[in-house]
């Protein structure tokens, strides 16, 4: 690829006060790495988005096998990473008994991210933030070193995940950006104003709508970084893709306003139905 050849840099946004410089392209966990049984190819995946200047990656203990992939492929190269992982447990002997398996499948000493996964409801937040609850083992595992950074992702209500950046001091939110989602829940709208008055870093996902529709790449991740966000984390179902990605993150310029208002209304009438994802 002509972009690529002269060996051009994806650029780099601070992750907020993690202070970490990002590659404003992150591989995610969706994708081939959610699988099991696919290692070579998995390999060839995380090296080469190292290769081309990928820099942060990221995986959940609900992704397969997703953990032992990186544990297997980052052999040698796990400090030229800022490695992230997930749990969706809710309770701190759960969240904790995730954490071992995790750090044991990346072959890792620690994380430098660990995240609270998909956070849904008002009865999730009362169990992560209740005495016992998941919280306490993210915060103690901060305190030992076995996670670096903590985070929280959600992408079913743009106000629960607002009143998780109320309740704690995370360093990290990964939520749903595109084109579809202002005209049905708004995330952006609503955690952009807490994240930047407490310098959490913006992480973006569900750039591409899950490949519903047949937009352009480079569009959809323009729309995503003109946005208040450090990065957009993308899976990728083989090599090629990856490469595109990094095209598309390499060519990146910021839309005017008028081109993310005539974006926005071209995808509002499918908002909901782009925007629903079933459990």
């Amino acid at each position: 690829m002509s972009a690529m050849s002269d060996r051009k840099e994806i650029p780099k946004r601070r992750l907020g006060r993690t202070e970490f410089e990002a590659s404003v392209l992150g591989l995610g966990g969706e994708g081939l790495l959610r699988s099991f049984g696919r290692p070579k190819e998995a390999d060839a995946l995380i090296n080469t988005a190292i290769d081309l200047g990928v820099n942060y990656m990221e995986s959940a203990r609900a992704y397969s096998g997703g953990e032992s992939y990186y544990g297997d492929s980052l052999k040698g190269r796990r400090a030229k990473v800022f490695l992230a992982s997930k749990s969706h447990a809710r309770d701190k002997k759960g969240a904790f008994a995730h954490l071992e398996e995790t750090l044991s499948a990346m072959k890792t000493d620690y994380l430098d991210l660990w995240q609270i996964h998909d956070v849904r409801t008002e009865d999730d937040i009362a169990a992560i933030f209740s005495p016992g609850g998941a919280i306490e083992a993210f915060t103690e595992a901060r305190q030992k070193g076995l996670a670096r950074f903590i985070g929280v992702t959600g992408h079913h209500d743009p106000v629960v995940l607002r009143k998780c950046l109320e309740i704690y001091d995370f360093d990290t939110v990964l939520a749903p950006v595109n084109p579809a989602e202002p005209a049905y829940k708004c995330f952006l709208d609503e955690i952009a104003p807490i994240a930047g008055a407490k310098d959490v870093g913006v992480m973006a996902m569900k750039v591409y709508l899950r490949g519903q529709l047949d937009a352009p790449k480079k569009l959809l991740l323009s729309y995503a970084l003109t946005q208040p966000v450090s990065m957009a984390v993308v899976g990728c179902d083989n090599v090629e893709q990856m490469k595109e990605n990094v095209e598309a993150a390499l060519n990146f310029t910021p839309l005017k306003y008028k081109e993310v208002q005539r974006v926005t209304a071209l995808f509002s009438a499918f908002a909901k139905e782009l925007m629903y994802y079933k459990p």
